[in-house]
């Protein structure tokens, strides 16, 4: 989309974006699973999870993604790679958080309600 080539830098970015979206996605979810050893139903563990921890996320991931503009918008030799890895970082950030904060804990209600209904189940037998 942003023109650059799908190069080594753009790749090492998405490998690294990995390990930042999914350490996001891990706090969702253990915040969301202490509420409901709290006794919380758990649509409503999976929303304070997320309540609880947008404003950290946030912060983390828009400092990560001010960072990178320079990278960005860089100039003069060695731009290319440094464009491929800020715009790839950065736009990656972008999407991974706004999809991230919804669709971890629609995902963790679904896989929750999946756990109890196996639960249930079992005791039955």
């Amino acid at each position: 989309m942003a023109g650059l080539d799908n190069n080594i830098y753009a790749q090492v970015a998405l490998v690294m974006l990995i390990g930042l979206l999914g350490k996001n996605a891990i706090l969702i979810v253990e915040f969301s699973i202490q509420r409901r050893k709290e006794g919380k139903p758990v649509l409503e563990a999976a929303v304070e999870g997320a309540t609880q921890r947008l404003r950290p996320i946030l912060m983390t991931s828009f400092a990560f993604i001010a960072g990178l503009l320079p990278l960005c918008i860089a100039t003069g030799a060695g731009a290319n790679g440094n464009r491929s890895i800020g715009v790839a970082a950065a736009g990656g950030m972008l999407i991974g958080t706004v999809f991230g904060l919804l669709i971890i804990p629609g995902l963790y209600v679904l896989f929750a309600r999946l756990s109890e209904r196996k639960r249930k189940i079992n005791l039955r037998l």
